[in-house]
């Protein structure tokens, strides 16, 4: 008998903090053992690596081959957050025109998680390579600013991006 006694969107929820449980655990172990420089390094590779994964995943699951047109892309991309992020991730990204996406950061859970371990300022955004390494396996050519590396919300005390992609339509 295959019951689930969770609702679809709580069920969603459920898997993604602890996925996202698993791999704060993870970083920690791993900072634990080999330092936060190698941590950051392995952490980012590790990224990268998953969203490939996801990225092919989902365009397979929703039958879609590759994007002509921004529109397209857009309407991927919100699929993809919509998918693999959960409402606890505090954060808005909207198209501001033709090839445009900004991103924002209300309130990120990374952030919170490293500081309390105490390596905050030598930390190395594992969400920003997350959705950059989408773009990426998907082979559309963007820009981003800022290029930032380290953790913005803890230079900055807010955390933003704004995509360009180059699309001909």
């Amino acid at each position: 008998m295959d019951k689930t006694p969770l609702e679809m969107k709580a069920l969603k929820e459920l898997l993604i903090k602890c996925w996202m449980t698993h791999d704060a655990m993870w970083f920690y172990y791993c900072l634990q053992e080999c330092g936060i420089e190698k941590t950051n390094r392995i952490n980012r590779a590790a990224v990268k690596a998953v969203a490939a994964v996801e990225s092919r995943r989902l365009k397979k699951a929703i039958g879609v081959d590759q994007f002509e047109a921004f529109s397209e892309f857009w309407e991927f991309f919100q699929t993809a957050m919509g998918t693999f992020t959960g409402d606890f991730m505090k954060y808005s990204f909207e198209s501001k025109g033709m090839n445009r996406i900004s991103a924002v950061w209300h309130r990120c859970f990374a952030y919170e998680g490293i500081k309390a371990l105490g390596v905050i300022d030598r930390y190395e955004c594992g969400i920003m390579a997350r959705v950059e390494g989408w773009f990426d396996t998907l082979g559309v050519r963007y820009e981003a600013e800022p290029k930032v590396t380290g953790c913005m919300m803890h230079t900055e005390g807010r955390c933003y991006r704004d995509y360009t992609f180059f699309f001909e339509k």
